[in-house]
């Protein structure tokens, strides 16, 4: 079987928190021989992406104050719209300068609390995502989200914070692609918790899959 191509799209030289390079080495490892995993600093490639060559784009961007152009916007909106898969982890939600991929992702963040110890449950009887993950434990932000209301989606992950359970990690599905956002990804030992790398590697293969 071939390898199923990945793009992964991030920032190093203009990356203010999160630089893409250690996620980037933590994310080949969990990938693994079954995925090809091309990263790139290049906004341009969103303009550009394919489904049909890259089944799957890895949302990393720490863009929080740099805007993407409308035809970047508008490049991502088809690719997913039209087929393709969307993975966004921990920053790369700072797409959400676009309100067009603020609704796309299905949420917005509003802010975190200092980085510390979280714990992490699933909120999900049974999803395959899911699939072979424990609850486990994490330093990590505790990233805090405003929900789009107009889009349905499935929580499957929460956190605690000072005794409540906010949402982690959910997925939905946009036209005829699939969107998954996952909370955990400050810097490389988020990427550590056997739990989550078998969650990472469960989206890869979930969102993949269905093209």
């Amino acid at each position: 079987m071939s390898e199923i191509k990945v793009m992964l799209i991030g920032d190093n030289t203009d990356a203010p928190w999160h630089p893409l390079e250690p996620a980037r080495q933590q994310l080949a490892a969990i990938l693994g021989d079954e995925f090809a995993l091309t990263a790139t600093e290049d906004y341009q490639v969103f303009s550009e992406l394919d489904h049909n060559q890259f089944p799957l784009c890895i949302s990393y961007t720490d863009c929080w104050k740099r805007d993407l152009t409308p035809h970047q916007t508008a490049g991502l909106l088809r690719y997913v719209a039209g087929g393709g898969s969307l993975l966004v982890i921990h920053n790369g939600i700072s797409l959400q300068r676009s309100y067009e991929l603020l609704q796309m992702i299905g949420a917005k963040f509003t802010g975190h609390p200092p980085y510390q110890p979280l714990a992490y449950y699933r909120s999900a009887a049974e999803h395959p995502l899911l699939e072979g993950v424990e609850n486990f434990n994490l330093d990590e932000e505790p990233y805090l989200f405003e929900f789009d209301p107009f889009t349905k989606k499935t929580v499957f992950m929460e956190f605690e914070f000072e005794g409540k359970r906010y949402p982690a990690a959910w997925e939905h599905a946009y036209g005829l692609g699939k969107v998954v956002y996952l909370q955990p990804g400050h810097h490389a030992p988020s990427f550590q918790p056997e739990a989550y790398r078998r969650l990472v590697l469960n989206s890869a293969r979930w969102l993949s899959s269905h093209v």
